[in-house]
């Protein structure tokens, strides 16, 4: 057999495929089927818009692009037009797309719409699909006023983390509970409003926030209410001194205790003593259950000279840290005697003696003041009571008097009997009665003393024996009668009282040379109406004018006016009341 010549092996290479042509063939073919695939599928939708094409709900399918702009508009229109409910965290706003920088273009979402229909791989996925295309609306925004409008949103919405607590108020603890703090995402609210407008009525837009989550959580909050602060109100603490029992009522103690994050993420109880042996509640009992240190007695020689009438002597104290070392580990103690310790006490001596008089600036009469009353048992022993509490008060520089911690509360155990005084604008019967006179007393005697009132209240209607917008009452829990001593020396109070008048006597140096009162006229004067009563409290009222005063207090020194303060009054009608 010849082998092949030359001209057979180029005939036998003319007749064979190569690799370049196949693969040649091949992508003409894809082509072809491609283009006729995109050609059927133009063919299938025909229209401007392909048929079944919906921009958020809206069917423009079959549309020209006119008769689909005027259908968006139609029926987009007033829902991008209309105020757009927004929620951040858990706050709901609303707000105008105009204010936020938002707009629907419909004639570039017609625009769209078609060319979308006519692209052709949307076209192509068309011929194999059944689900009709949905289009995204074109949304014109403008970023600086979308920003703008979302910082101020923000500064509106923002909720700044609470800590879970506890709160003692009147006796009970009740949770306070955590909220987590949010604060709106502006850059990415942005974004959030381009894709979500517009939206259907009413449906809100949740915007995004940044969250701060509190470091005290629900489970703290209710550990501590459960183990401490519902244990700390359930009944009284008992305090003995001396031998002497106080005891302390949850309404007392819900005034002064806290829970406060310890830095670790608990909530640590707190005392405040300092205020728990101030309160009036406390500290009038503490007072009778153990002798404190007894001031020097002072008096008024008639040349005007204090001089010592009987020296002091020392006592014992309870102290605020004795205070708090026994209160708060009975507060969960579970019945009457895990509730009941000890308190300790410590030696105090007298602050007024002999030797210190001087260095205290206490040389001079600096006010004194006296209010006649109508005789009458229950005047007599109430007033009477209440001037020998208040005998021997030494006030310190910068010191604040209470009426109500020096004299306790008006009960029967604390030396007081009923009496007459004034309720909802009329006169009933109640323990401590009469007690006015001296706090009226009082009242005077700071104001031509010049020194600071820094909590008083008139009664509620005008009584005869007082003058006009300088007098004050007082209600145990409610109002009390408190001044500052603004003076520079120590201040030292006399109470003397007899079965018709009361008066009280500041004794210290004098920052002014003296003090004067000017009232004004009586103004927005109303009449009284008539009332009737009954049941055993009810008293006889005969009928008074209400009106308004202004009383200025004029500091004079060197014999010129240096400061006016201006007190004003307000006092209800006195109605008659007749008892059934």
């Amino acid at each position: 057999m010849r082998p092949p010549s030359r001209s057979d092996s180029r005939a036998a290479t003319g007749k064979r495929w190569t690799v370049p042509v196949v693969v040649g063939v091949t992508g003409g073919a894809a082509v072809l089927g491609f283009g006729g695939m995109y050609v059927a599928g133009l063919l299938l939708a025909g229209e401007d818009v392909a048929t079944g094409t919906k921009v958020r709900g809206v069917d423009i399918g079959g549309m020209s692009r006119t008769g689909a702009r005027q259908a968006l508009d139609r029926e987009l229109g007033p829902s991008a037009a209309a105020p757009l409910a927004l929620r951040v965290g858990d706050r709901s706003e609303q707000a105008d797309p105009g204010s936020l920088g938002l707009s629907l273009d419909t004639a570039a979402t017609a625009e769209r719409a078609a060319r979308t229909g006519a692209d052709p791989v949307t076209v192509i996925r068309r011929l194999f699909s059944s689900g009709d295309p949905d289009v995204q609306p074109v949304v014109r925004l403008d970023g600086k006023a979308a920003r703008a409008a979302l910082g101020g949103l923000g500064e509106k919405t923002v909720q700044e983390a609470r800590e879970g607590s506890v709160a003692f108020e009147k006796g009970k603890a009740k949770a306070v509970p955590p909220i987590t703090g949010t604060d709106l995402d502006v850059e990415r609210a942005v974004e959030v409003l381009r894709s979500s407008y517009p939206r259907a009525a009413g449906e809100p837009v949740a915007l995004p926030v940044r969250r701060t989550e509190p470091r005290i959580g629900q489970q703290e909050t209710d550990r501590a209410l459960k183990e401490f602060a519902q244990p700390a109100m359930s009944a009284p603490v008992t305090l003995t001194v001396d031998g002497k029992r106080v005891a302390i009522a949850p309404a007392v103690l819900s005034k002064h205790l806290t829970l406060k994050d310890d830095g670790r993420g608990r909530l640590a109880p707190g005392l405040d003593a300092k205020a728990l042996l101030a309160d009036p509640a406390l500290a009038g009992p503490l007072r009778q259950a153990t002798p404190g240190a007894a001031e020097a007695k002072l008096r008024l020689e008639g040349d005007g000279r204090v001089m010592v009438a009987e020296e002091g002597r020392p006592g014992r104290q309870v102290t605020e840290k004795g205070l708090g070392r026994a209160v708060l580990p009975l507060l969960t103690g579970n019945g009457e005697a895990a509730r009941t310790g000890e308190v300790a006490t410590e030696t105090v001596r007298p602050r007024l003696t002999r030797e210190t008089i001087g260095e205290l600036g206490i040389k001079e009469k600096v006010s004194s003041f006296t209010v006649d009353f109508e005789q009458a048992p229950y005047r007599t022993t109430n007033i009477g009571r209440a001037a020998e509490l208040i005998n021997g008060s030494l006030v310190m520089p910068d010191e604040t008097w209470s009426f109500n911690r020096r004299v306790g509360e008006r009960t029967k155990e604390n030396g007081f009997v009923d009496g007459l005084m004034i309720n909802n604008g009329r006169y009933e019967k109640a323990s401590g009665g009469g007690v006015s006179a001296v706090a009226t007393t009082v009242f005077n005697a700071m104001f031509f003393a010049g020194v600071k009132p820094v909590e008083y209240g008139a009664h509620s209607f005008y009584i005869e024996r007082y003058p006009e917008g300088r007098e004050a009452t007082v209600a145990w829990g409610s109002l009390d009668l408190r001044f500052a001593n603004d003076s520079g020396k120590a201040l030292y109070i006399q109470a003397e009282a007899t079965d018709t008048s009361i008066t009280i006597t500041f004794l210290g140096t004098k920052k002014y040379d003296e003090i004067r009162a000017a009232k004004g006229p009586r103004t927005n004067v109303k009449q009284p109406q008539t009332r009737t009563g009954s049941g055993p409290k009810c008293e006889p009222q005969s009928p008074l004018e209400g009106f308004d005063v202004a009383v200025d207090r004029i500091f004079v020194k060197g014999g010129s006016e240096v400061k006016r303060e201006t007190m004003k009054t307000h006092y209800t009608p006195r109605d008659t009341v007749t008892c059934g």
